[in-house]
């Protein structure tokens, strides 16, 4: 019987990113900004207007900021958008982000 011995390798890149603390959750959504996020690719034009519907109607004072406030974050404008993302939110007062990509 003749035995072979075969290095076997991780077929993902070593790790280079810490692991970092989640961010604090909402006690409630009531009475909060919601900013949609969407990379332009897959049915976002088509699923936020459902979320915002449904959001709405268990929430009534929630407050939302539409896609098209920040541009696609994917192309040529994306690490232009997603640089700009933590201004461009404060300016809008968003507590949370509902950020979607298409695949």
């Amino acid at each position: 019987m003749n035995e072979h011995t075969y290095a076997a390798l991780w077929p993902r890149g070593k790790s280079t990113a810490g692991i970092a603390a989640l961010a604090p959750r909402l006690d409630t959504l009531e009475g909060k900004t919601v900013a949609f996020l969407w990379d332009y690719l897959f049915r976002g034009d088509e699923i936020f207007p459902m979320l915002e519907r449904e959001l709405s109607a268990a929430y009534p004072n929630m407050k939302f900021v539409g896609h098209e406030t920040f541009g696609s974050t994917h192309g040529a404008e994306e690490t232009r958008i997603v640089a700009e993302l933590p201004n461009t939110l404060a300016d809008h007062g968003v507590d949370a982000v509902v950020s979607a990509m298409g695949c």
